[in-house]
């Protein structure tokens, strides 16, 4: 799709804009935004959809401090906002860099960052500007070797626990870096160009020197609607879904479904490997009772259903402890009253309470220690059922 008219490329973005986003609220719009071409020609077409829609635009940048340039890089995003009416907000990955894998600690900071910013500010959903040259990329990385996965137009964030509940929206991926840059010089816009995108000791910068223009297709996930349609959540952050409904979905979907009930019920972060989910979904197609651990997660099936709990062994390894001080363990989100305070998980602990929950994963809640001998359970919010629905496509929209 090269050489589009800049109406076409104009079309094509407030296209997904009006798919995606609501237009009856008033929060705020977070966009990301570096300086560079793309990202620069997504913020002001933003920019005009949210002036036209009354929404408020925020501008995030983030300075990853690899780079010299990179405090006045990010002065320049920061005078763009100011041009745009926009609020602003710089972020800053600051400590020491790893001496390997840095594009992808980068990444992790960069989205961490993003996502505190817009939850702090109210944004549900950050706009991103990977374009179709992005999927062209990520398609000869995987070609390579790479387990690189395709940007999709809408996602939740990869980040968690502050990614939770907000989604990025890209709506550049139907467009090529060409058509974007073509665009902007129509409008006698100017950009940054980072030194790094032509550094050859990138994987990223090898693909696309090695088809440049190239856009790329998404792939689409596979359909697990009707496996998020029949699975439940109770107040301990246990998820229930009937075997038979596992069963009957295709492999893919119970695939993706399997690794995202895992780490939502765990709490956790880094997917299950391909091979040890494969070898589960044999299990649970069959026809024996299963118990099983895999990602934090303990699976246990019978005839009826398949329940995912915390595995209490890794739970007491950690004692809930996490990087958030608003959710306990990376599965509750913990009352403001209740933050401040001590909290352990109820193991061990359940005959100090005067009721005991019924729930299978009572043993994971978190309590309060009240006083020496007394706990009460902790106020909070259970997180697993929420977050599984967004990382299986069940909040197709802004919230």
């Amino acid at each position: 799709m090269c050489g589009l008219s800049g109406s076409d490329v104009e079309n094509e973005v407030v296209r997904h804009l009006d798919y995606f986003l609501r237009t009856d609220i008033d929060r705020p719009l977070a966009v990301a935004l570096s300086g560079g071409g793309d990202s620069l020609a997504l913020a002001l077409m933003a920019a005009d959809w949210a002036r036209a829609q009354g929404r408020p635009l925020l501008i995030l940048s983030v300075d990853h401090q690899l780079r010299p340039q990179s405090l006045a890089w990010t002065d320049q995003c920061e005078a763009i906002a100011r041009r745009l009416g926009a609020d602003f907000r710089r972020l800053l990955w600051a400590g020491a860099k790893p001496n390997t894998g840095l594009p992808a600690a980068a990444r992790h900071a960069r989205h961490r960052l993003l996502a505190q910013a817009a939850r702090e500010a109210g944004a549900k959903v950050i706009l991103m500007g990977h374009t179709g040259s992005d999927l062209a990329e990520s398609a000869l990385m995987r070609a390579s070797g790479s387990s690189t996965p395709d940007p999709r137009v809408w996602s939740p964030s990869p980040v968690w626990p502050q990614g939770r509940e907000v989604f990025l929206l890209r709506p550049l991926l139907g467009l090529s870096r060409a058509d974007l840059r073509a665009w902007l010089t129509e409008q006698g816009e100017t950009w940054i160009e980072d030194p790094a995108n032509a550094d050859l000791a990138y994987a990223r910068v090898r693909a696309r020197t090695a088809d440049p223009g190239q856009v790329g297709r998404a792939s689409d996930p596979a359909n697990v609607g009707s496996l998020l349609a029949t699975t439940t959540g109770d107040d301990a952050g246990v998820l229930t879904l009937p075997r038979a409904a596992f069963r009957e979905a295709a492999p893919e979907a119970q695939s993706r479904y399997l690794s995202a009930a895992c780490l939502c019920a765990a709490g956790t972060a880094r997917p299950p490997r391909p091979d040890r989910v494969d070898r589960l979904t044999q299990r649970l197609c069959g026809s024996e009772s299963v118990v099983a651990t895999l990602a934090g997660a303990r699976i246990a099936a019978d005839d009826q259903n398949v329940r995912f709990t915390r595995e209490i062994g890794e739970l007491a390894r950690t004692g809930g402890a996490g990087i958030d001080d608003e959710v306990w363990d990376g599965r509750f989100e913990i009352d403001p009253a209740d933050q401040q305070e001590e909290l352990r998980p109820l193991m061990g602990l359940s005959r100090h309470l005067e009721a005991r929950p019924a729930s299978p994963g009572r043993t994971g809640l978190p309590v309060v220690v009240v006083a020496a001998g007394r706990v009460r359970l902790a106020r909070a919010r259970p997180l697993a059922l929420s977050r599984l629905k967004a990382a299986c496509g069940g909040v197709p929209f802004e919230p």
